[in-house]
């Protein structure tokens, strides 16, 4: 072996390369505490008991859902997939560059082409009317969801945002 030369940087004792190592590692310091002193010992103490497979399950408490009509109203009355299609077709983002008050006139364009017995058009305006949002104005719809009890209020408050 005298034609291979070997190169000046090799360690022939591969043991003394662990023990550098080792020595380099920090040793563990004291338990982490939750950064979050702020909240309640009830919200503490009940996510403590919980286990690590319940924060895996998912939860529909931050999601938002329709607008709470009155049922009797509604008579059993279905939005149709095609009508909701019709009003998905010209959404509304909230970008500055959208005309909200075009929007609203396409919207009451496609949502008057039906006439339901036993549904006022301001049950069909309220419950439509979300399908045709998109992004940050979806997000402002169901934020003030409560405060839309009729169509005349979504819709000035929608002009007015």
């Amino acid at each position: 072996m005298t034609d291979f030369n070997l190169p000046s940087n090799i360690n022939l004792n591969p043991e003394r390369i662990g023990r550098i190592v080792r020595r380099r590692v920090v040793p563990p310091q004291k338990r982490l505490t939750w950064p979050y002193s702020s909240q309640s010992s009830s919200a503490s103490s009940s996510m403590a008991q919980k286990t690590l497979c319940q924060f895996f399950v998912p939860s529909s408490s931050h999601i938002p859902t329709r607008l709470n009509i009155n049922q009797a109203d509604n008579d059993g009355f279905e939005l149709k997939t095609g009508l909701v299609n019709m009003v998905q077709a010209s959404p509304f983002c909230g970008k500055a560059s959208e005309d909200a008050n075009s929007h609203l006139q396409n919207f009451l364009e496609v949502s008057n082409t039906i006439n339901p017995k036993g549904t006022t058009m301001d049950v069909i305006h309220l419950r439509l009317f979300p399908f045709s949002l998109l992004g940050k104005a979806k997000t402002w719809f169901y934020s003030n969801k409560e405060a839309f009890n009729t169509w005349e209020a979504c819709s000035n408050a929608f002009l007015a945002k």
